[in-house]
């Protein structure tokens, strides 16, 4: 797998899209750090880390208001092939508002709006809304 983070975000967004509760991923420290950052948002109802046959997986329950996913969509922005960074000036609100962007700062994983308060860019992971 080239780009496990894609990876991993695509499967949120799919069992979002067909209503599903949970999604189990493969492990790792900046999934985890991701995944912690969405269900600050509220993106995610729940993160927790389970050994499934011998290997370490995060299992994410999924968030909904009512009967509609709270993700919508989400885009990936910087890729291993294409690294985008942005620095605390070029961060703009995602719809309005109504979205987020996910950064990798000197801080660690932080939203957009977390970003501003801390004064650090980085590199743009995601967009979500």
């Amino acid at each position: 797998m080239t780009d496990p983070i894609a990876a991993m975000l695509i499967m949120i967004k799919n069992a979002s899209r067909v209503k599903g509760k949970t999604v189990t991923v493969p492990y790792s420290k900046l999934k985890h750090s991701i995944a912690n950052c969405l269900e600050k948002e509220g993106y995610l109802a729940g993160v927790s880390k389970k050994v499934i046959k011998n290997m370490p997986a995060l299992v994410l329950d999924l968030a909904y208001e009512g009967e509609k996913a709270k993700l919508t969509d989400l885009k990936r922005i910087s890729k291993p092939s294409l690294r985008v960074y942005a620095g605390v000036k070029d961060l703009r609100p995602v719809r309005q508002g109504y979205g987020i962007m996910v950064l990798s700062t000197p801080k660690g994983i932080l939203t957009d709006k977390e970003a501003k308060k801390e004064l650090v860019g980085g590199e743009v992971i995601c967009k979500l809304w």
